[in-house]
Order: C-alpha cells, then structure tokens, then sequence
C-alpha cells in the first residue's frame, strides 16, 4: 500500500462534522476530517512502516499525520527525527497525541521530553508534559526516578499559571498523572494539586477551559483506579 492509496483511504473516511471538529480545535486546510477509530482495519494491515510514515507526515494533511503517528517505528526515529515531527506539529492535537504519543514509545522518551519541556516553545513544552504522561500512564514505576518526578511537581507547583496555556493544560494532566498512575508520589501529588487549585487554559474563539487536577485524582481514587497503567500507548 502506497501513499496515495492511504491518501484515497483516508479521504474516503472524511465526514464534514469531523472535519469541523478538528478545525475547531485548531487543525486547517488539508484535512479530511477521518475519525481515528475508523483508520484502525487501514493500519492493521499496514503494521508499522516508518518510511510511509514520514511520506505521510511530510503532506502537512492533518488526518495523513495522525494516521503516520499510527504507523510509525518510534524505536526507529532519531531525536532529529522527532525534533523535525515537532517543527510541523502546528497545533496541540500534534504536538501531544501525535508526536508526543509516538515519542512515549521509544527508548529516548525521556531524554527528548526533558529537552522539550526547557525549550520555552508552547507546544514543544506542551509535548514533553505529555509524553510523561502516555509514559507513566503506561510504564512501571520503577522506569522512573521518584527524584525527578518529584522535582518536576515542584516545576508545576511553582510555574503552571504563569505557562503558556497549552503547556498549562499538558502541566495540569501531568499533574493528574502522578497522582493516578505513579504511586510513589500519590500523595505529593495531591497536596501539590491543592495548592495549584484551579487552573484555567484560555482558548482561541472559546470558552476558557477550566481544569482541576485535585478533583480529576480524587475521581480515580473513588473508583479505585490508583496505580492504573493503560496496556498500550497507541490505539
């Protein structure tokens, strides 16, 4: 299968409500508007496939690239690589469930994640919150040091509110995160969670959204989902 049967494919996916909904939230022009569960039998046949990956990524086609993020080897791609995804992710669907998701699940996750959150650049930073979070919502605990989870609690504590407003929003999750799924910083998270209290991510031409990391714990903690790691980072 090559790039433009994945591409009649994937057009013969599109539906104009989808479609709105991407641009809603920041996708533009081309687009087809795909749901990302209808690509599923398309990728099962495929397997992964990092050369067509980068050929679909590279036609700035949101669906072509959030079907790429499906197919792609993350255990193939550089940090080069991964830098060239982030320069083309133009918004937060991208930046955090594309590239950030793909990144969770390679070898150098962290090591490029920990880059991308000092980088000072919106969505990069928004990215590395993000891939922490695929990464501790699905790796065992023991992957990671409790030092520096616990350091960059303290990062959040001291300077989500005065983030840009997608990184914000990548803090907040990150936040919701350790509380739920690394259990040796259960409690720091929370008590961290209390006093960032509520934060509030502002939108273009939208209403603000407005996100409470405490309480988004305690549910999880009411239904008895503490320590929950998810079995796969991809759909």
């Amino acid at each position: 299968m090559n790039l433009d049967v994945v591409m009649q494919e994937l057009e013969a996916l599109g539906k104009d409500r989808m479609k709105k909904m991407y641009i809603s939230n920041g996708a533009h022009e081309p687009l087809f508007g795909a749901g990302t569960g209808a690509m599923k039998p398309i990728a099962k046949n495929l397997k992964l496939n990092q050369p067509l990956a980068e050929e679909l990524y590279a036609t700035g086609n949101y669906d072509a690239m959030y079907f790429a993020g499906i197919i792609a080897d993350p255990k193939a791609m550089t940090e080069a690589d991964y830098d060239r995804w982030m320069d083309a992710a133009y918004f937060y669907m991208l930046s955090d469930y594309v590239v950030a998701v793909t990144l969770s699940e390679s070898d150098i996750a962290q090591e490029v994640a920990d880059k991308w959150i000092v980088s000072g650049e919106e969505l990069r930073m928004s990215a590395g919150w993000s891939c922490y979070c695929w990464l501790l919502g699905n790796r065992s605990d023991i992957e990671f040091s409790e030092s520096k989870i616990s350091n960059m609690l303290d990062i959040v504590k001291n300077t989500i509110h005065d983030s840009p407003e997608r990184t914000k929003s990548a803090m907040n999750n990150f936040l919701s995160t350790v509380g739920i799924s690394y259990l040796p910083l259960h409690e720091k998270a929370i008590e961290t969670a209390k006093t960032v209290g509520i934060v509030e991510v502002k939108r273009d031409k939208k209403k603000s959204s407005i996100l409470n990391a405490y309480e988004s714990i305690q549910k999880e903690v009411d239904r008895g989902k503490i320590g929950f790691k998810r079995k796969y980072v991809r759909c």
